[in-house]
């Protein structure tokens, strides 16, 4: 965390050493439009704009992913009761064989009359 912290306080310094340095008065044209203005706020804007557009083409795989992560957390949570459940059984059967009435408690997540 601490790096983090440090690799952003490193890039600010550098950010602000570059607008600092090119201050000169540039004007972009692009189409019909005109912008005038500092080098470095250009250059910045720049930047960012690139930075929106691809966190933006990455958003619909973020999303899809979060999603599988749920659905496999809980599958991963529905096979831990499973695996739970045949633990049990496999107790019983090694003691004595299950009635019926045990099979059914264990399936509903009881066992010796206590629920889980």
């Amino acid at each position: 965390m601490i790096i983090l912290f440090i690799v952003g306080l490193l890039l600010g310094i550098v950010s602000v050493i570059f607008a600092l340095q090119n201050i000169a008065v540039v004007t972009i044209s692009f189409f019909s439009y005109q912008i005038t203005g500092s080098l470095s706020l250009i250059l910045l804007l720049t930047i960012v704009s690139g930075v929106l557009i691809a966190i933006l083409l990455l958003l619909p795989e973020f999303i899809s992913n979060y999603f599988k992560y749920k659905n496999l957390k809980k599958e991963n949570k529905d096979l831990a009761e499973e695996l739970r459940k045949q633990k049990e059984l496999t107790v019983f059967a090694k003691n004595t064989p299950p009635t019926e009435e045990e099979i059914s408690k264990i399936e509903h997540g009881a066992v010796d009359g206590t629920a889980y």
